[in-house]
């Protein structure tokens, strides 16, 4: 039988990264990013309490994941669960980056003691979400990641893979509800490797 298999986020489920991109947004642009606000479209404001346009906050996120990775810091837990768990299953993150950042992304996670495949993605996870899951042949697998829309997305292309809803930074757990579309929602890893393996045993 196939091993179970993982599909994991990386940004705020392994790795901080709203909180340092943050702070690096006041430290070095001037723009308040209210994490307690649960709607990204309208919680970066300007010196003036502008609400920014998406077309600036994307190449503000362009231009941190380019420039300031470095600031970013594990989730307490994750590589600890990353162990346990690949001691039963394979795991991929699916990050959503271009591909030219593959490169630097696995590189990233190795210095952080993360060592899996690493797959670049742009859009919905959902078609991703699927072909990997045929790719390792159709094991009981579970998708963890902080956005609903993702949630939303393998629901309704790969829907045999369960879902875990995470959101690690506690001010935008808060804020944002449990996806509508995922199985559970659970922002602390211990408790979430947990309920990992238990839908791993399902499938024994």
């Amino acid at each position: 039988m196939n091993r179970p298999l993982l599909i994991t986020d990386c940004d705020e489920v392994l790795l901080h990264m709203v909180s340092h991109f943050a702070e690096w947004l006041d430290d070095e642009h001037r723009v308040r990013f209210d994490l307690e606000n649960g709607s990204f479209a309208d919680a970066l404001t300007d010196a003036h309490g502008e609400v920014l346009p998406a077309d600036q906050v994307w190449r503000l996120l362009d231009q941190f994941f380019r420039e300031q990775i470095h600031r970013q810091t594990l989730v307490p837990g994750a590589v600890e669960a990353l162990g346990c768990i690949g001691e039963r299953a394979d795991i991929v993150v699916l990050t959503n980056l271009p591909h030219e950042a593959h490169g630097w992304r696995v590189e990233q996670l190795a210095g952080h003691g993360i060592r899996h495949e690493v797959v670049c993605n742009q859009g919905g996870k959902g078609d991703p979400v699927q072909l990997l899951w045929q790719r390792h042949g159709r094991p009981r697998a579970v998708f963890v990641d902080d956005l609903p829309v993702h949630h939303a997305s393998v629901a309704k292309h790969a829907p045999e893979v369960q879902r875990l809803h995470m959101i690690a930074e506690p001010r935008l757990a808060r804020a944002i509800p449990p996806a509508e579309h995922a199985h559970a929602r659970i922002d602390d890893w211990a408790v979430a490797c947990d309920w990992i393996l238990a839908r791993f045993k399902e499938a024994e």
